[in-house]
């Protein structure tokens, strides 16, 4: 009933409102002064808030692959003020009454009681209730997209642990090695309102811009506060040694540009792969004829994913935080060419440009399970689209005398692996040989390390 009451209230509301031109010409100033004993009054009560906060508990799991989580004081996180405050209330969703998604109790002073019963602090951890009578389409295709559940991370952690594909496979994990998921990797997959509501708990939480809801989420604010070490630092050129992707530099594309909405929902289906989300960008959807448009292009096209030349070095990692004692390999700038490890799914490319990857066999021994009973069934080095595409990277060309970069005239100078006259070799660093891995990455990777693959002319293997 209540649900149902909740659909008749804001399908009222859009024919009351609506989004007419008259409302938004009359801005509602947010009257400060209102009586505590209400939702409203309390949380623009800045005082107030401060006077009652429960200060946070202490943070659990891992700082994860952004850093640090920013903190952000309890009662700045649920402040409504300022000009995203008055936005908040031009809007059909200002409309609604705090309880109509929050639940709990209006029109009293006690925080225990406002906030007590059914109360719901993140309503868009249940999108179909919360959102789904005003917005049926997105829900239905977001409530199994990877933004929103993290199938990608949840299918390596079952198949590591000797079971099947998600879902089934991650819903038989341990109950301790869900609460060490929860802990430790959920924290860093979105609900709608982590995108159009909040600040992402990355960039410590709370409301972004006293509960304005943004139809388009900001670069910075939320793509790239989740996306931080291996997109934010590399789009924005943050690294020592790199420079911007040209993408940001020559045209300033967002993250939109290339990322459309309807990949960033989902369709509705399951992908145990991020790289098999049907929706994803491809270079050539911009870059028409490129297969002719140089030597290098008509030699190797088929051969390198486009990132293996235009990318600059890139995060690398070698184990995740789970527990909360830290990667024993910190992150690092690398460049590894390896076999495609996912042919199935990007079958065009023999080669492709590989990250090392955030597991070890032990990574869960703080939550039940010593070692990983089949670690081996993937490799520890992923297939990898880094954002920090430049046109001439070292791997195409060089610097001149005036810091000028120029294009090489073959492969061979900055690519292939040649063999000095005392016997060492040029470019072989830029490869994944087994050498490469630790102990235990080495039978994970035996498919796609490049011992005995490359050319025999090399004289490398």
């Amino acid at each position: 009933m209540k649900y149902l009451l909740t659909i008749i209230s804001v399908l009222s509301l859009f024919i009351a409102f609506g989004c007419s031109e008259k409302d938004s010409e009359q801005p509602i100033t947010p009257d400060t002064t209102l009586d505590k004993a209400s939702c409203i009054g309390c949380h623009t009560n800045y005082e107030h808030l401060k006077a009652v906060h429960t200060p946070d508990p202490p943070e659990s799991g891992g700082a994860g692959c952004g850093g640090e989580t920013p903190h952000i004081e309890p009662y700045d996180r649920v402040y409504l003020g300022g000009p995203g405050f008055v936005d908040f209330q031009n809007d059909i969703h200002g409309k609604l009454p705090c309880v109509t998604c929050h639940n709990g109790i209006d029109n009293t002073d006690d925080k225990n009681l406002a906030h007590s019963g059914d109360f719901i602090s993140k309503p868009s951890a249940n999108s179909a209730e919360a959102c789904g009578s005003c917005h049926p389409n997105i829900v239905n295709r977001a409530v199994n997209s990877i933004h929103e559940q993290g199938w990608g991370q949840k299918n390596m952690v079952a198949l590591r642990s000797g079971n099947v594909n998600v879902p089934a496979g991650f819903d038989n994990l341990s109950e301790l090695m869900k609460e060490g998921y929860e802990k430790n990797c959920a924290k860093c997959h979105a609900t709608c309102g982590d995108c159009h509501v909040m600040r992402p708990k990355a960039g410590g939480g709370g409301l972004y811009r006293a509960h304005k809801f943004t139809k388009t989420p900001d670069m910075v604010d939320h793509c790239t506060t989740c996306h931080t070490s291996r997109g934010g630092h590399a789009y924005f050129g943050v690294a020592p040694g790199t420079v911007p992707d040209v993408h940001l530099t020559k045209r300033q594309f967002t993250c939109l540009n290339c990322h459309t909405k309807n990949e960033i929902h989902g369709d509705g289906n399951i992908y145990d792969q991020r790289y098999k989300v049907a929706d994803l960008p491809k270079c050539e959807n911009c870059h028409s004829n490129i297969a002719s448009s140089n030597t290098f292009h008509s030699v190797h096209l088929s051969t390198f994913s486009c990132q293996t030349c235009h990318s600059q070095n890139y995060n690398n990692c070698g184990s995740c935080h789970i527990g909360g004692s830290g990667a024993r390999i910190p992150a690092y700038l690398g460049y590894k060419i390896g076999m495609n490890p996912i042919p199935q799914t990007k079958p065009t490319y023999k080669y492709a440009l590989l990250r090392r990857s955030l597991s070890a066999p032990d990574s869960w021994m703080e939550y039940g399970t010593p070692n990983l009973a089949n670690f081996s069934v993937a490799p520890t080095y992923k297939y990898t689209t880094p954002h920090n595409i430049v046109k001439i990277t070292e791997r195409t060309g060089y610097k001149d005398g005036s810091g000028q970069w120029v294009a090489y005239s073959n492969c061979t100078e900055g690519c292939h692996i040649t063999q000095n006259s005392d016997g060492s070799f040029n470019n072989k660093e830029l490869y994944l040989f087994d050498s490469d891995c630790l102990e235990w990455e080495k039978p994970a990777n035996v498919n796609i390390v490049v011992d005995g693959k490359l050319p025999s002319s090399w004289q490398v293997n």
